[in-house]
């Protein structure tokens, strides 16, 4: 990270500059540094991977508890080879967040941890060699992955004008994941995938929780439509499926042991339904795609995982009876699978997706804005939000999503939203990491970058180049829902995908496209509601494919 460090300087001074403050920031050197380094019981042998240290002002709950976007300050630092004993230095020049530097920490007293995050190395097919944190069934969280390591707490007085250097020890592993047994309701499997360890050299893996319907064991000659629900890394049952009864105050779990006791019901419609588990070295999902950075993905879900559970469940294997749906990042995957293999599904209910026209990547225009960050005027400079509430109040900005991701990790490392886009999204760079479309300190667009995103996976793009060929394939397969207050923005995009799917002939889509009046992030029909839709939904595709 310390190639940054010019580029920080930079930052400061254009904050300064831009915000009009004074005084905020000392760009004279600081004697402060943390010293982190890990406990040879605790891993065998040297390690490549990141070190942080994190300051709260709170014991109530361990620092590492309290990282996230809007949480306490942290500071990063690449290490490679590193041996029992043998600090990584975290000093002004590794990059932070909320704080870009150490010395920008108040002086006081701190509660201070210090954490691993522990990389693989990958010999990847395509003959780039990287290092990344490799999922271990935990989603793509470097906070809660099994292997990485976490200090002690201590409470430090902290002044950065002072020459110090506080030494950590990480002595904390953290355990291996438990996966929750099997029950008459809920199955797991979890396999190697050879397409993905062929091209990441390393053993990597896919998996699924089934939720099966009433009457499946007591009827065994029966077969049934199947509900493939798309969405972030869990173990969890589809829909929040719980079978015991929680206490009154639980209110997820109070969902889902109403929706445990709708599935169970004579009401329900006899379907099953399926969650993927696909983590990949820069996400909790791989957005089932084939791409340079991922491999193929894509591939190995329809090739390996599809053909896996519909050998081992009784599941009709026809178009009309595979539904495919989701939310956010599983709305787009939904679409998406949709729309690249229309043949193979029979609909899709896909809400609040990510961004189904890059002109609307949340507020960027990746084509036409210069910064994803920033508005530029002659005079002022205007930064971009990413998240607001339906009162229209901003709650977090465009740059400090990204820099809380770059924080955690450079080259897309983070295991963070943007990183998945850019690595599914994008070409692989010269280094074997993602080619960004935009800087991720300052934001600048790179206008071949953006170009490969739109001939690749700008689905409106796909859509309006290729309908004469799959239009006929997909009519009345579509359906999208969108809060018009969207929290992140997405139902900009949405309506530029509404207004070419009501431009289109010979077919006409014949489609949903529904907005919810004021409502924000993931609005839309779900759990009962969503059954019915879907199966009337089978009902009538069965009915036209006779």
């Amino acid at each position: 990270m310390k190639k940054y460090l010019h580029y920080i300087i930079v930052f400061i001074f254009v904050g300064l500059l831009v915000h009009g403050q004074t005084g905020a920031t000392s760009l004279e050197g600081s004697g402060l540094e943390f010293a982190v380094r890990f406990a040879e019981e605790a891993h065998t042998g040297s390690l490549t991977g990141r070190v942080y240290v994190m300051l709260a002002k709170s014991d109530q709950r361990e620092p590492r508890f309290q990282v996230r976007r809007r949480g306490i300050p942290f500071w990063g630092q690449n290490v490679s080879a590193l041996g029992p004993g043998e600090a990584g230095i975290i000093d002004e020049s590794s990059f932070g967040f909320p704080m870009p530097s150490i010395r920008d920490i108040p002086p006081g007293e701190y509660y201070v941890q210090g954490f691993i995050n522990v990389y693989t190395e990958f010999k990847r097919e395509d003959g780039h060699t990287i290092w990344l944190h490799n999922d271990r069934w935990e989603g793509q969280n470097w906070l809660r992955s099994p292997g990485n390591m976490y200090s002690d707490v201590q409470k430090i007085h902290i002044d950065p004008s002072q020459k110090q250097t506080i030494a950590i020890t990480c002595n904390h592993v953290i355990p291996p994941i438990e996966v929750e047994p099997d029950t008459k309701w809920v199955k797991r499997v979890k396999f190697q995938s050879k397409l993905l360890s062929d091209f990441w050299g390393q053993p990597m893996y896919l998996g699924a929780t089934i939720l099966l319907p009433k009457g499946y064991d007591e009827n065994p000659g029966e077969y049934y439509p199947v509900n493939y629900i798309q969405g972030h890394f869990s173990l969890r049952a589809p829909y929040g499926f719980r079978e015991k009864k929680p206490s009154a105050d639980d209110r997820w779990g109070s969902r889902g042991y109403e929706f445990f006791e709708y599935w169970t019901s004579d009401e329900s419609p006899r379907m099953i339904a399926v969650t993927f588990q696909h983590p990949c070295p820069y996400y909790d999902d791989s957005h089932a795609m084939n791409s340079p950075n991922l491999g193929p993905y894509g591939d190995a879900i329809m090739q390996e995982l599809i053909p896996y559970i519909e050998e081992n469940f009784r599941i009709i294997r026809k178009p009309y009876a595979r539904i495919l749906s989701g939310g956010s990042t599983g709305g787009w995957i939904s679409f998406a699978l949709q729309v690249f293999h229309p043949d193979f599904f029979g609909g899709t209910f896909s809400l609040c997706p990510d961004a189904l026209d890059f002109r609307a990547q949340h507020l960027v225009d990746i084509y036409s804005h210069k910064n994803a960050y920033y508005t530029d005027f002659e005079w002022l400079r205007v930064e971009r939000p990413v998240l607001r509430g339906t009162d229209g109040q901003i709650r977090e900005m465009m740059k400090d999503e990204n820099h809380y991701e770059l924080a955690v990790g450079d080259n897309c490392r983070s295991g963070g939203q943007w990183e998945i886009y850019m690595a599914c999204y994008g070409p692989v760079g010269e280094d074997g990491y993602p080619k960004e479309v935009w800087d991720k300190l300052t934001g600048e667009i790179d206008p071949e970058v953006a170009r490969y995103w739109k001939e690749h996976f700008d689905l409106r793009h796909y859509l309006e180049q290729n309908w004469a060929e799959i239009g006929p394939k997909l009519e009345g397969k579509l359906h999208i829902y969108v809060g018009d207050m969207d929290s992140y923005y997405l139902n900009n995009a949405v309506v530029f995908m509404e207004k070419f799917l009501e431009s289109t002939k010979d077919p006409y889509y014949s489609g949903v496209v529904e907005y919810g009046d004021g409502e924000p992030h993931c609005w839309g029909p779900r759990g009962a509601q969503l059954l019915k839709l879907m199966a009337e939904h089978i009902q009538k595709m069965k009915d036209s494919s006779k």
